[in-house]
């Protein structure tokens, strides 16, 4: 939730600077772009963008066969970019850009894990989550605020403290509810994505399994509003049980997957940092405004 308030100010400032008539007219293209130039901006200024790591040479293969099948859908070619972040994780941004954590390339445990996160990851983009998102909470959170204002006019105000923790309840669900629903359609894009790229999709199911056994005390942040690991795990096997035509070729053998060198790449990366530029200083801090999805 906090980050898409986050992300609503961002569009929020993009809107204001558009109060001139050439940019008024600006396509909703043209509105991602933007988000996505600001937000790279930001975190090239905070230093958490990875500008040259070992890691590099385990991500760009994998992105460029994802990038066959993911840029023909998308108004911008996609980018994947390393960054700095303690816990393992990947976002899309509004434009294109995917940025993927070195905690991820460390945790993933196969190539078709890393192949899975990075097609969930375009779908946002394709499917324009994070536009769709904001004009839906901006509805969402009207409809609301008059509701709250109506309730309170009719009582008198007698019963404003329980009309207003109700009213900010629903507003809340709604749009955990939006969330959820989007993550779920971007597990299935994926899925597609990684099949009809010669990557096997199981390596989503494969990912979430490995995730149930993080500490649960203490789960990573972009897991409080996706659904359940169980849920995405069910639902994907659903979606490859709707389809053998596509997805009938691969099997859940996690045997067969294909082992990431990442602990080689890792000693490498760890022996570079002493040499690294500002650019790759470590943050403990969250990723600012317009963020995006997380996976």
């Amino acid at each position: 939730m906090r980050r898409l308030l986050a992300l609503a100010l961002s569009l929020g400032l993009v809107a204001a600077a558009g109060a001139s008539p050439a940019v008024a007219q600006s396509s909703d293209d043209q509105t991602e772009t933007q988000i996505g130039q600001q937000e790279y901006q930001a975190l090239q200024q905070k230093g958490e963008i990875i500008s040259s790591s070992p890691y590099y040479a385990i991500l760009n293969p994998i992105a460029q066969q994802i990038k066959r099948v993911a840029d023909p859908q998308y108004f911008h070619p996609f980018s994947f970019i390393l960054v700095h972040e303690s816990q393992p994780n990947a976002f899309a941004v509004p434009g294109g850009n995917v940025y993927v954590t070195d905690s991820l390339i460390k945790f993933v445990q196969n190539r078709e894990e890393l192949a899975g996160v990075l097609c969930h990851e375009t779908s946002h983009d394709i499917h324009h989550d994070v536009l769709n998102l904001y004009k839906k909470e901006q509805r969402v959170a009207t409809t609301y605020e008059l509701t709250d204002v109506l309730a309170n006019v009719l009582t008198g105000g007698r019963a404003s403290g329980i009309i207003n923790a109700v009213a900010q309840y629903s507003f809340n669900y709604q749009t955990l509810h939006f969330s959820r629903d989007v993550e779920a359609a971007a597990d299935a894009k994926g899925a597609q994505t990684c099949a009809e790229a010669g990557s096997n999709p199981w390596g989503m199911v494969w990912l979430f399994k490995h995730f149930e056994t993080i500490d649960q005390s203490n789960p990573p942040e972009f897991m409080s509003d996706h659904p359940s690991d169980q849920a995405r795990i069910a639902a994907l096997e659903h979606e490859f049980a709707s389809d053998p035509a596509l997805f009938g070729r691969y099997k859940d053998d996690i045997a067969a997957a294909t082992p990431l060198n990442a602990s080689a790449a890792h000693r490498e990366a760890t022996a570079s940092s002493q040499h690294s530029s500002p650019e790759r200083r470590s943050t403990s801090q969250p990723f600012g405004p317009g963020s995006g999805y997380k996976f």
